[in-house]
């Protein structure tokens, strides 16, 4: 079997496992942070190279004030304490984002954990925090700008100053919770990744179905434009 070297994936539905469950949605929260850290031990014993989770997008800040806080909260509490296990595990981890909405005091540990973590090469973790796409789109060109105004903008040029590089681009893209879009998730470089939409809600996405999302992977020919005579070649 193939094993992908770059997956990304977006962790929903966490609220609507705990509504489910009558529930709060906090706690759906709390299962499915619990649920990351299998699946990242997985990832790295199958030999995945680099994993990119999408924690909390930009319009994520529209949620309620409360349910914000929460997150923080428990990614704080994450950082400190399992980040560190990871670590352990030559994990490198580095988060992607705009981070200026950021508390100082998150802020301080993500940068903590990404110094600490940085020559770790087991697998490399990437945690979109306060991200999205477009973000990402924007933020390259205005640097490219800023370094090189005369410049002419290549493909090349422009994915490297995505916030991503110099990662290959995901092979794999997992949507949990029965959404089939992208959500603002790392739009240039999904260009050529293969989409798996699950209906499974991502507390409950455990190993098994992440080994069948690799599965589904493998049944799929992957012709980045060309014909199968030309790939033959």
């Amino acid at each position: 079997m193939v094993i992908p070297k770059h997956v990304a994936i977006i962790m929903d539905g966490n609220g609507r496992w705990a509504k489910k469950r009558l529930l709060p949605r906090v706690a759906g929260h709390v299962r499915g942070v619990k649920r990351v850290k299998e699946i990242v031990e997985h990832c790295s014993e199958l030999g995945i190279r680099y994993l990119t989770l999408f924690a909390f997008g930009r319009e994520n800040w529209r949620r309620p004030k409360e349910e914000v806080s929460f997150l923080m909260n428990l990614l704080s509490e994450q950082i400190s304490k399992e980040f560190y296990k990871l670590h352990e595990k030559n994990v490198r981890i580095r988060f992607m984002g705009d981070k200026t909405r950021l508390s100082h005091a998150i802020l301080g540990q993500v940068k903590d954990i990404e110094q600490l973590t940085s020559n770790n090469n087991k697998l490399n973790l990437n945690i979109a925090l306060d991200y999205s796409g477009t973000y990402d789109i924007v933020q390259a060109v205005n640097r490219i700008i800023a370094n090189s105004p005369t410049q002419p903008i290549t493909e090349e040029i422009f994915s490297q100053y995505l916030l991503s590089y110099p990662d290959p681009d995901p092979e794999l893209l997992i949507r949990t919770s029965g959404e089939s879009r992208v959500s603002n998730f790392i739009l240039w470089q999904l260009a050529y990744s293969e989409c798996y939409f699950t209906s499974k809600l991502w507390p409950d996405f455990d190993k098994r179905a992440l080994d069948s999302a690799i599965e589904w992977f493998n049944s799929r020919e992957r012709r980045f434009g060309m014909t199968s005579e030309q790939l033959k070649k």
